[in-house]
């Protein structure tokens, strides 16, 4: 089926209508409309919240979220003797290359090398930040940061 504008229409599930309360017994919604016996529960903007259900004790003994937490993902972290072990002579760094040698997670969506080991390989970074001790090892090694 090719994709036109007549042919367009919602998703399969979308669109429902909606449940008619209170137009009779036989329709299988009146009487009660669906709300149950009498009282307050039964009346529009009845019920009275979480106090009723039990629930204000565990909310309030259960530990709250304190602080900041950022909704940026930090960046995985290589070291250098990571890479030293895990790339050839002369070899490019990038973040496709460090998630194929499974140096950081699949999922990762940046990654920094540190200043942890030593490197005696010529390696070049590319698109990957590090950090200043890590930038010099790798230039004194003969490699570049790009």
């Amino acid at each position: 089926m090719t994709l036109s504008m007549h042919s367009l229409r919602p998703a399969k599930g979308a669109k429902h209508t909606t449940k008619r309360l209170g137009r009779g017994n036989a329709s299988g919604k009146g009487t009660t409309g669906g709300r149950g016996g009498k009282g307050q529960t039964a009346r529009t903007g009845g019920t009275s919240g979480l106090k009723l259900m039990g629930m204000r004790h565990l909310m309030l003994s259960s530990p709250k979220l304190r602080g900041f937490r950022s909704i940026y993902a930090k960046a995985a972290e290589v070291s250098l003797a990571q890479l030293n072990l895990s790339y050839a002579d002369g070899e490019t760094v990038t973040l496709p290359s460090l998630k194929k040698k499974k140096l950081v997670p699949a999922d990762a969506k940046k990654a920094k090398v540190l200043n942890n080991g030593a490197i005696a390989k010529r390696i070049t970074l590319k698109g990957i930040p590090a950090s200043e001790g890590a930038k010099a090892k790798i230039v004194a090694a003969g490699g570049e940061v790009a």
